[in-house]
């Protein structure tokens, strides 16, 4: 395994020569990923209107494994990773963000700093999921300690806060709204096209049909995506360090996992499981991504969570900065009893 924080960066350089997008593969890409979902919802709204609404939920399924490949696409664009062009990288992001209820520019700039600062205990909050430390979570009054068990348990992490996340925190610019005009930009433009295409939709296939078809397909895709987004980063053996021990390189190798899906789920979220080198080099498209782990298979082990295993992540929610370990909540209790921390 790669430890050296020098060996690190001496294989990140060499990850140069996957950078480059092949346009016409990101056109493909592109194209397999969007008509078929257009196809899908245009499927269970008929199914729906002859009466077959479980034919319809079904649907959603598939439906919701499209849109989150479209997500993938515009979080590609949003490094700059899809397109040769930096304005079609943008302007596909901006579209596609419309239909992923995600303003682009917005979201653009809080997932930098996630990838700027990913790991550091210093530096959290924007753009990643919220992570106390054992010492920080038994200093707080009980009131916000049940707040934090509330927000970490997995009804309200992958059911009630991805629709909230994707549905209403994405309306505003949150933790940006005295950013300028720029963020604002982003979500108002965003919103007002969301608007006019669930006006269109509503006007052609009714408020009620729009609603039951379009819903169930995202909130599944929007608890999928922080499913995915949570076990990148949220497993036992994860990197968090403070300013002093902290360096971009190990924290994006280290504190990263490799989500080793089966084959059609790796299709689906377009090799976003290949966390550890998209967080090394950010600017590989991930049709790519897989090419690096075959010329470079000693990154196929690093932290490598399979999806039975990413099961047991959901138990991790503090972290112990003595052993240096995502930890339970009981273990933490034990160790406070113990006064191992």
């Amino acid at each position: 395994m790669v430890q050296n924080p020098v060996e690190i960066r001496a294989l990140a350089r060499l990850f140069a020569r996957y950078r480059t997008p092949s346009n016409a593969r990101s056109i493909l890409e592109l194209g397999i990923t969007i008509v078929p979902l257009a196809a899908l919802w245009a499927l269970a709204w008929a199914a729906y209107t002859l009466g077959y609404w479980w034919i319809a939920l079904l649907l959603a399924v598939p439906a919701a494994g499209f849109l989150v490949r479209l997500f993938m696409i515009q979080h590609d664009c949003s490094h700059g990773a899809y397109f040769r062009n930096r304005s079609a990288n943008d302007w596909i992001g901006r579209t596609i963000g419309v239909m992923t209820l995600t303003p682009y520019g917005f979201w653009r700039s809080t997932h930098s700093t996630h990838h700027a600062n990913a790991g550091n205990l210093d530096h959290r909050g924007i753009g990643d999921i919220d992570t106390l430390t054992v010492r920080e979570f038994y200093s707080l009054p009980r009131w916000r300690r049940t707040l934090y068990r509330l927000y970490r348990h997995p009804l309200v992490m992958f059911g009630l806060g991805p629709a909230y996340l994707f549905i209403l925190q994405h309306r505003l610019p949150k933790g940006m709204m005295r950013g300028g005009w720029r963020p604002w930009l982003s979500t108002m433009g965003t919103n007002l096209a969301i608007a006019a295409l669930a006006g269109t939709l509503i006007w052609l296939v009714g408020i009620g049909p729009f609603l039951l078809v379009h819903m169930p397909i995202v909130i599944l895709a929007a608890s999928v995506g922080v499913w995915l987004f949570y076990i990148q980063h949220q497993f036992e053996d994860t990197f968090w360090a403070r300013d002093e021990a902290w360096s971009f390189h190990e924290a994006a190798l280290h504190g990263s996992s490799h989500y080793d899906l089966p084959g059609v789920l790796r299709w689906f979220t377009a090799n976003i499981g290949i966390h550890h080198v998209h967080h090394l080099s950010s600017k590989i498209p991930f049709y790519r991504l897989p090419n690096v782990l075959r010329d470079h298979p000693q990154l196929i082990a690093v932290h490598r969570i399979t999806l039975l295993q990413s099961l047991k992540c959901v138990r991790k929610t503090l972290w112990d900065e003595r052993t240096r370990q995502l930890i339970s909540f009981g273990e933490a209790r034990r160790a406070i009893a113990t006064q191992a921390i």
